[in-house]
């Protein structure tokens, strides 16, 4: 995929999904497999980053009267804290 390298979020996480579906069918070479895992690395660090770059737009998106940010968790299951 050096070639033809995801441009958003979304394209990255569909081509780990599609890795990890090779990978666990378990009818690649060992070589094939280092090349897929590199991808997928380099795949996760760049989603990483832009979800941290997302997390902090929504901090400076969300800021009370007092101009203090308000820390919203992204885990709809966890409760805040006021």
């Amino acid at each position: 995929m050096e070639d033809n390298k995801p441009v958003n979020f979304e394209q990255a996480f569909r081509r780990l999904e599609e890795i990890l579906e090779l990978m666990n069918r378990g009818e690649i070479s060992l070589d094939d497999a280092l090349t897929l895992y590199e991808e997928a690395d380099t795949l996760i660090c760049s989603s990483s980053k832009r979800l941290a770059q997302a997390e902090k737009k929504i901090e400076q998106l969300i800021k009370q009267r007092d101009g203090t940010t308000i820390s919203i968790p992204l885990d709809p299951g966890v409760t805040m804290n006021a």
